[in-house]
């Protein structure tokens, strides 16, 4: 399988963006049986809107159903089955072997990827999955790099492996986590997660009820709190080992996440397969965006390296939108507040991107200049020499 850019898109918006910014595929869910219920999602009818555009591009798209599903949720599987198979969906993401089973039934022609949720770590699991029509696992996050290559030599050459490169991780095992049903009655297994996780916490004396504030940092303790995975810079050793789909997490993260996260790892994947070395830029361009510290996860052995990060932070802000260039003016959406004499970054796939943009000139949309965009979403015109593009983003350091 030619190495493929995954990327998420939770949301028509989101599912352009990772298009425009270089994606291979993406994945998306119903607002049924996916594990980011909170997402905005998409209905069937969207999921084959987007398939139309996902194919249109040359592309392609997947679908979550990895709940954990109970035998409540069963009796509508295979009508689902068989929506997201004419929708023109290109693969169904499957964590629950009895729902895979009545997928293969209801859909046969609907190719089936074997969710990190069913906690593949090894070379038999891959087999018995693969014997049971599977035609991607997707690792469990849990999988070292060492063992990767030892299932890729265990499977068939039609089936693909896939593992996570970038994104949010989990403090239980492969999100087996009970947090959220516990302390507020969602289920994390059914995609309706609290992030309990990212709570901070009291220690309590039982005999007199005194609360001890535990505290790691001046910013509080978040000992449940899992750092974020990047692994843009060993890409080479992931397709040396076999890794054929990298997957970067975020279905319930901003546009922005997805604009830079996709732009820093389609670069870093176009320099490995072409056998060219790493540009440290790219690993600047991932503390620009929403991240919780980072951590190379459990690929290199160690014990996930993840505990205890708090909020999430980011070395730039997201501050407008280009939607349209002409005669020397882009015309753009503000998001965050910036001024005249600001220096602006653009995000962009195109050979623009990290260029700066100084701001002179800015145009309302009555004609009269302003000296600040402090209205969000106001459309503004903007002054620039650099030939900026629909989709490109302007960011100003924080």
């Amino acid at each position: 399988m030619k190495p493929e850019l995954l990327a998420p898109a939770g949301s028509a918006a989101k599912l352009e963006t990772a298009l425009r910014y270089g994606a291979d595929a993406v994945y998306v869910s119903d607002k049924r049986y996916g594990l980011r219920a909170f997402a905005d999602n998409f209905t069937v009818g969207g999921i084959e809107e987007a398939a139309a555009r996902v194919h249109a591009c040359g592309k392609k798209i997947y679908v979550t159903v990895n709940i954990y599903a109970g035998d409540g949720d069963l009796g509508g599987i295979p009508e689902y089955a068989r929506s997201l198979e004419k929708a023109g969906a290109d693969g169904a993401i499957i964590s629950d072997m009895g729902v895979f089973s009545l997928f293969r039934e209801a859909a046969p022609s609907l190719e089936l990827h074997v969710s990190t949720q069913a906690n593949v770590t090894n070379s038999a699991a891959a087999k018995v999955w693969a014997a049971l029509g599977a035609k991607r696992i997707i690792l469990a996050r849990e999988t070292p790099l060492s063992d990767i290559r030892r299932i890729r030599d265990a499977l068939p050459g039609d089936v693909a492996l896939e593992a996570f490169v970038h994104g949010a991780m989990c403090i239980a095992y492969s999100g087996r986590c009970l947090l959220s049903s516990y302390f507020t009655g969602r289920s994390g297994n059914k995609g309706e997660c609290a992030q309990c996780c990212r709570w901070e916490y009291e220690l309590t004396e039982p005999t007199r009820g005194d609360a001890l504030r535990a505290e790691e940092d001046g910013r509080g303790s978040y000992i449940l709190s899992s750092r974020d995975l990047r692994m843009i810079d060993h890409l080479p050793e992931l397709l040396d080992a076999g890794v054929s789909s990298f997957k970067i997490e975020g279905r319930m993260k901003s546009e922005y996440y997805v604009a830079g996260a996709v732009n820093a790892y389609r670069r870093a994947l176009d320099l490995a397969l072409a056998g060219k070395p790493f540009d440290p830029v790219l690993l600047e361009e991932t503390e620009k965006i929403s991240h919780r510290g980072y951590t190379t996860g459990f690929y290199f052995g160690e014990k996930g390296g993840s505990a205890g990060e708090g909020r999430p932070t980011a070395t730039h802000a997201f501050v407008a939108l280009v939607t349209g260039y002409s005669d020397g003016w882009a015309e753009v959406e503000m998001r965050n507040r910036f001024a005249e004499g600001d220096e602006l970054e653009v995000l962009s796939p195109n050979d623009t991107f990290g260029k700066k943009v100084i701001i002179g000139e800015m145009i309302d949309e009555r004609g009269e200049r302003v000296s600040i965009a402090d209205k969000v979403q106001a459309k503004l015109r903007l002054r620039t020499p650099l030939p900026l593009r629909e989709y490109d983003i302007l960011r100003k350091k924080l």
